[in-house]
């Protein structure tokens, strides 16, 4: 792979024997490895990849994008080496709806991804208009909290997280100013995933994900909040293994 599609899609344990592959989309403010423990745990069923974002980690000295859609315009082709074989998407939170417009995109290309994994967002069409990304450093790490979204101990170390308060305000921003632009909808399968108590998306605003496909709509409801996935990682990755993998997911 080219240097440039290295910065943008890592992959942490490679499974070049696996049928298909999993790209995740990281929530606002987080990074690739987060999605490390899921590489590990559907490795070598699945070959999991894990996007990070410009603006953070090893990619801090670069400018953060602030559009759901750029960053899909950008990852439509970053994506396409990896294509090789069936590719289904995930993403948590923003990342949700950044798979969707990246799906949007590839379908377009006539290469639409095997499925699309959205966990922890409302459905595009259930907008709300929120602008925490302007609140100032203190009411966006208020808001951070709230949702308990970052390691605690970067929630304890107030010098860490004010560093890296740029690109979560970037990504809230990208997360925010998100409008679906009307079109033909999904032909793919599509499992919405979500938190039964999250502040940021009701079952109902998640259920309109149903709108968005022609293909097969499943919702799945987990106890918890806006990161449900901290504590039911272990349910949440068997089922995602289950729908990509049926023969191999039992028992893993």
């Amino acid at each position: 792979m080219a240097a440039t599609n290295d910065l943008w899609v890592r992959r942490f344990h490679p499974a070049p024997e696996a049928p298909v592959r999993l790209l995740c989309l990281p929530h606002a403010g987080g990074s690739s490895t987060y999605f490390f423990p899921v590489s590990q745990r559907l490795s070598p069923r699945v070959e999991t990849l894990a996007v990070q974002y410009p603006g953070r980690q090893d990619r801090r000295n670069e400018p953060c994008v602030e559009s759901v859609h750029e960053l899909a315009d950008l990852l439509a082709d970053v994506v396409e080496p990896w294509q090789d074989k069936p590719l289904a998407l995930f993403g948590h939170s923003m990342g949700a709806s950044v798979a969707f417009e990246l799906a949007l995109r590839l379908e377009a290309r006539g290469t639409g991804p095997a499925a699309l994994f959205v966990s922890g967002r409302r459905a595009p069409l259930a907008h709300r208009d929120e602008r925490i990304h302007q609140r100032d450093d203190d009411g966006l790490i208020a808001e951070i909290k709230r949702l308990n979204g970052t390691e605690s101990s970067m929630l304890e170390d107030d010098e860490i997280l004010r560093m890296v308060l740029p690109a979560i305000r970037a990504d809230y921003k990208a997360a925010e100013t998100y409008r679906y632009r009307p079109g033909p909808p999904l032909s793919v399968p599509v499992c919405a995933l979500t938190g039964e108590a999250d502040p940021k998306a009701t079952t109902d605003e998640v259920r309109r994900w149903a709108e968005h496909t022609e293909g097969r709509f499943d919702m799945i409801v987990y106890p918890g909040g806006h990161f449900y996935l901290n504590t039911h990682a272990p349910a949440v990755i068997e089922e995602i293994a289950s729908r990509l993998v049926p023969s191999t997911a039992a028992g893993r």
